[in-house]
């Protein structure tokens, strides 16, 4: 309850002795309206430090939301094309020479119960790709030709981006799907029965071009045909390279562990089993392990973004004695200068947490778009965010705020 003026002067002339009088309380409000003066008083300083932190925390918020964003976009690629795919190819032999898989081996692995489909293909040795026959033998742009099985596209789950896949007609006549990457550097954008590549002395219509293959990256840069065609034009003997299954989702690792035994029985440790979507999920840890790092460059933003908050800070009080002390002669208590100063601090340091969230957000969109990812920001790297440009605001601005309360007016009043 308020004492009111005239009371307290019929409470002196009464008792004889004057009452103390209590400073006013300053509400939340009051403390949001001082605290805002020196930043609408002085703009141009507060926005560039206030920009400091901003982009410490966009730094950070972009950085995990583009890694979230990349994450999100994985797991919708491995939902969609499943985890189910394993892969069986030849090592090496005891004496360090390249194994081969037997010709039988598509057929003994389809025998396994929980194998639902099998598909092979053959990597055929020195048959690279040209765009024409002028093209010097050396340049072959890393490019080269496999044998496939029909059943190839939906056992990995590809997908055509120009025209058809290889059936029971074209897979014995030189035709081809090219990969995405073949078709790139080939200078080929679509496919048609005038585009033709050059394989091994012969001309290849182009009938199909895949878009790129996220579990089996080996076909995007080959020049596939059919199985029939590549023994028929290109000496292929039959053995397969590579095998692809899939399997019962629940059984995959059963199916694993037989694979080796059952392409190869009397070698099978010549047999290399892997699972496409781990090496995925380890190309993801090494994305993860380069977003710390990236996180570590935005703490340190972060922090050079609070010594510039301390700096104006301490620079403010030295400039506004003259109001301090004015405010302390009118009954300002020192914790309420106080409170004034470090409520300009988290001010600042907010303003800039907010716009350091934004324009993290933003760049994690557009990154994200670009890309073709789903834009995921985790909440608790915003809230983090602001959590700690508040911690920020708090300890930048709490030397400052003590240095502005213990000015006595008298000093305050009489600095230049």
């Amino acid at each position: 309850m308020t004492t009111s003026p005239v009371r307290s002067v019929r409470q002196q002339a009464d008792t004889g002795r004057p009452e103390r009088l209590r400073p006013a309380r300053m509400s939340p409000r009051d403390v949001l309206r001082v605290g805002g003066v020196g930043l609408r008083t002085r703009p141009l300083r507060a926005f560039l430090s206030a920009l400091g932190i901003a982009i410490g925390i966009a730094a950070m918020i972009s950085v995990v939301g583009i890694s979230s964003s990349s994450r999100a976009d994985l797991d919708r690629t491995l939902a969609a094309l499943g985890t189910n795919l394993l892969t069986v190819a030849p090592g090496s032999t005891l004496f360090g020479a390249d194994a081969q898989l037997p010709v039988e081996a598509v057929g003994m692995i389809s025998r396994i119960g929980p194998v639902r489909q099998v598909s092979a293909t053959a990597q055929l040795a020195d048959t690279p790709v040209y765009r024409s026959d002028r093209i010097p033998v050396a340049e072959t742009g890393g490019l080269g030709t496999q044998a496939v099985e029909l059943d190839l596209l939906d056992t990995v789950g590809g997908t055509l981006a120009s025209g058809t896949w290889l059936n029971e007609a074209t897979a014995q006549y030189p035709a081809t799907v090219l990969g995405s990457v073949a078709a790139q550097r080939l200078g080929l954008g679509a496919a048609g029965p005038d585009i033709q590549v050059y394989v091994d002395g012969r001309w290849f219509t182009v009938i199909g071009i895949l878009r790129p293959v996220p579990l089996a990256p080996e076909l995007d840069s080959s020049a596939l045909v059919g199985w029939s065609a590549a023994t028929t034009y290109l000496g292929l003997d039959g053995h397969p390279t590579r095998i692809y299954t899939r399997s019962v989702e629940q059984h995959v690792e059963a199916v694993r562990a037989v694979l080796a035994a059952t392409a190869n029985p009397e070698q099978s440790n010549e047999i290399q089993v892997s699972r496409p979507s781990d090496a995925l999920a380890a190309q993801q840890a090494t994305d993860e392990a380069f977003t710390g790092l990236l996180l570590g460059l935005g703490a340190v933003a972060l922090l050079v973004g609070g010594v510039g908050v301390a700096n104006t800070m301490v620079i403010s009080v030295i400039e506004r004695r003259a109001e301090i002390g004015l405010r302390r002669s009118l009954g300002a208590t020192r914790g309420q200068i106080r409170t004034q100063f470090l409520a300009e601090s988290l001010l600042l340091s907010a303003l800039g947490g907010v716009g350091g969230v934004l324009l993290g957000g933003l760049v994690t969109a557009g990154y994200a778009s670009s890309q073709g990812w789903p834009t995921v920001v985790p909440l608790w790297v915003v809230a983090g965010g602001i959590g700690a440009t508040i911690v920020i605001g708090a300890v930048a601005g709490l030397y400052p705020a003590i240095r502005a309360s213990r000015l006595s007016p008298t000093e305050a009043l009489a600095a230049p």
